[in-house]
């Protein structure tokens, strides 16, 4: 994997809590960070990828701390939040990662599964950040990434739950941000593009349809989940600490 070379050393020791950390984008986030030496830890449903990528890290300077927690559970998702603020011993880091970007039709959808998407895409969104305010208060601020997409500015026609919901953290993180500012807490949002993650290429993306979007970036190579480290660092450390309620869209270019 390639990991920036840049060293942010105000996350070193940092405590550092992502959400959907075991595979995709969120794996790729656990290690950039880990590889900075804050102290990682994250939140995933799959316990096999996420115990083999803590396992992968042990050699880190702090091996990360895998918490399996269903999502959609709010009690589960507060209180592996609570263990990874104590064990962690403070979170000056939250990166809301987790999502579900399952494909479906307007017609086909049901109310069942209209609600799924929500409490998997945005909801956690909301009940991570409430759960582990505490420890950013108590750490004196921090800095909160909200992983938003360019999805729903495209007017693409075959997930209308997910883009709703993608929307949503946008007028969530502004809303935060106005809230928590006073408390030296900043927010923003990321959002990438089509990123090619192995789950991408297996359920979604082939390889025809990968380069006709290829053709409407500016930048002629195809986005990797360790595209979106260096930009979720930077919204982390205090680089950025003049910045909250912006939206950092990382996408090749996409025209």
């Amino acid at each position: 994997m390639r990991l920036p070379n840049t060293i942010f050393t105000d996350l070193e020791d940092a405590g550092v809590l992502i959400t959907g950390g075991g595979s995709g984008i969120g794996a790729a986030l656990v290690e950039g960070f880990a590889a900075q030496k804050a102290k990682v830890a994250f939140i995933d449903i799959d316990r096999h990828a996420s115990e083999a990528l803590a396992d992968r890290l042990a050699g880190s300077r702090h091996k990360p701390l895998y918490l399996n927690a269903d999502l959609t559970d709010l009690a589960a998702t507060k209180a592996a939040v609570q263990e990874a603020g104590e064990m962690l011993g403070k979170i000056s880091v939250l990166v809301n990662n987790a999502a579900w970007d399952d494909r479906k039709d307007i017609d086909d959808i049901t109310e069942d599964y209209w609600q799924k998407s929500q409490d998997v895409n945005l909801r956690p969104v909301v009940f991570v950040t409430q759960a582990a305010l505490p420890f950013m208060r108590a750490a004196g601020g921090g800095s909160i990434v909200n992983f938003s997409s360019i999805a729903y500015m495209m007017n693409l026609p075959d997930f209308p739950a997910y883009v709703t919901a993608k929307a949503g953290i946008i007028g969530l993180t502004k809303g935060l941000a106005g809230r928590l500012g006073r408390e030296n807490i900043r927010v923003n949002a990321l959002l990438p593009g089509m990123v090619l993650t192995e789950r991408q290429k297996k359920l979604w993306v082939t390889e025809a349809e990968a380069q006709a979007h290829l053709g409407r970036q500016a930048l002629k190579f195809s986005l990797l989940a360790e595209d979106m480290v260096g930009p979720c660092l930077f919204l982390a450390s205090d680089c950025s600490r003049a910045m909250t309620a912006q939206s950092m869209i990382v996408d090749g270019g996409v025209i």
